[in-house]
């Protein structure tokens, strides 16, 4: 069994695709408390974190967050996000739809995430208001 991470509501994502690091300014911008944190997995950190959750930081085919002590991954990574922000509680319903069936999806646009949306040379770089929020 994988010991607990020690912080609580971090999002690790792919801080060179274009369409995850769009996820992130989203979530930022709908998180009025200020709950989640955002690790690239290009970071000392981010990939810390990948590879004690079993993604290679290499190769990340999917985004993560860690929330009550535990690591979601793939849509259900997605969901338990948006189904924390105000506004957004009714995604909860999503969950009774079957991981094999939403996974698949989630995978689709993962595998295919940088020929559709793009991939920048280097992690962008957050506003300075995002800034603090970012862990490195």
């Amino acid at each position: 069994m994988t010991e607990p991470w020690p912080d609580d509501d971090v999002i690790l994502y792919d801080g060179v695709c274009i369409f995850c690091s769009r996820w992130i300014q989203f979530v930022a911008k709908r998180d009025t408390d200020h709950r989640f944190r955002f690790t690239p997995i290009q970071s000392d950190y981010g990939s810390r974190l990948a590879r004690h959750f079993g993604i290679d930081p290499a190769d990340p085919d999917t985004n993560a967050v860690i929330h009550g002590g535990v690591a979601y991954v793939r849509s259900d990574a997605a969901l338990t996000v948006l189904s924390t922000l105000p506004g957004w509680q009714w995604v909860r319903v999503l969950f009774a739809m079957p991981k094999a069936l939403r996974n698949p999806v989630y995978s689709l646009i993962a595998t295919n995430r940088y020929r559709i949306f793009g991939k920048a040379e280097a992690c962008i770089v957050p506003d300075a208001g995002m800034r603090a929020r970012v862990i490195e």
